[in-house]
């Protein structure tokens, strides 16, 4: 923080202090010290107030809550971070420093264990695939799932279909690196009745229901060979090089309807899978792609 939001903040606190100490002294220096049957004049349904003293037991709580502060700010970087951190010395930096040092010397050892095993070998070790799934759940579930079962427009991570390949090395190295998937849009090259036909001809790939004729069915297939099939293959089964995906097995990570593929061909599609390498470390890298591993294929876990 800036020495001007650092001296904001210390006018702020001292000034809210003094105006509250002010406050209550003045008002405790001009009132009835003892009780008495007279009223302050007020009346609402028949209910008066008595004018009273305020009782000392409030006047002590609010007494403890200001020395309170004013302990709390010698001790504690309140008066001004960085100038004047408190006679205890602590930081919040501090703090999260020795909480890193105390998890490493806890956890570091396990960590450069796992990381001399290959990702298979992993497999049979049930304490590093917990520790890969608690890993996965505080950085990866928000996006793929607690259950790693995707949401709409992030992949499922408990089946065999794998846009940038299923194997061990090549999860790590997604995980690692991260992947940036990029769709273009079609819709200015297709017009809109080449965007319907070729969303029909995929779906009927696909083996789902399609409204369209066998006329339409054919110029869709006609369209695709001349601008889908360089990524995703003349038979649509996909290409992992570029995470173009299969287009024949019903699994659809933005929706399989008809206004769905026709919007993902038109508009095209923009997908980033974030690298983890620098905010997990590769230790921790290779723990969460043991336990993506081991989901992809539950027998691998036995082996």
């Amino acid at each position: 923080m800036s020495d001007f939001w650092s001296a904001w903040v210390l006018v702020l606190t001292l000034g809210c202090l003094a105006f509250i100490s002010f406050v209550l002294f003045s008002t405790w220096k001009v009132q009835r010290k003892k009780a008495t049957e007279e009223t302050v004049g007020h009346e609402f349904d028949g209910i008066t107030e008595y004018d009273n003293p305020m009782p000392m037991w409030w006047i002590g709580l609010f007494l403890g809550t200001m020395i309170f502060s004013a302990v709390y700010l010698v001790l504690y970087p309140g008066i001004w971070p960085g100038k004047f951190d408190g006679i205890l010395g602590w930081t919040s930096r501090g703090e999260l420093k020795a909480d890193q040092e105390k998890h490493a010397r806890q956890y570091q050892p396990l960590f450069d264990q796992y990381a001399a095993k290959s990702i298979e070998e992993l497999q049979s070790n049930p304490k590093a695939l917990s520790m890969g799934k608690r890993i996965f759940l505080n950085n990866c579930a928000l996006c793929h799932g607690s259950d790693a079962g995707g949401t709409f427009g992030f992949p499922q991570l408990n089946d065999h279909d794998w846009l940038w390949g299923g194997s061990a090395a090549d999860i790590e190295a997604t995980v690692l690196n991260g992947r940036n998937g990029q769709m273009p849009a079609w819709g200015p090259v297709l017009g809109e009745k080449g965007v319907r036909n070729v969303a029909s001809y995929v779906r009927d790939l696909s083996g789902l229901t399609v409204n369209a004729s066998e006329e339409d069915l054919a110029a869709g297939k006609a369209a695709y060979a001349t601008t889908c099939a360089v990524c995703h293959g003349a038979d649509a089964s996909g290409n992992k090089l570029f995470g173009a995906p299969n287009l024949t097995d019903n699994i659809w990570l933005y929706g399989n309807s008809q206004t769905q593929v026709e919007y993902t061909i038109r508009k095209g599609r923009n997908g980033v899978m974030p690298a983890w390498k620098d905010i997990l470390g590769p230790q921790k890298v290779h723990l969460v792609s043991a336990y993506v591993y081991s989901l992809s294929d539950k027998d691998k876990a036995t082996q």
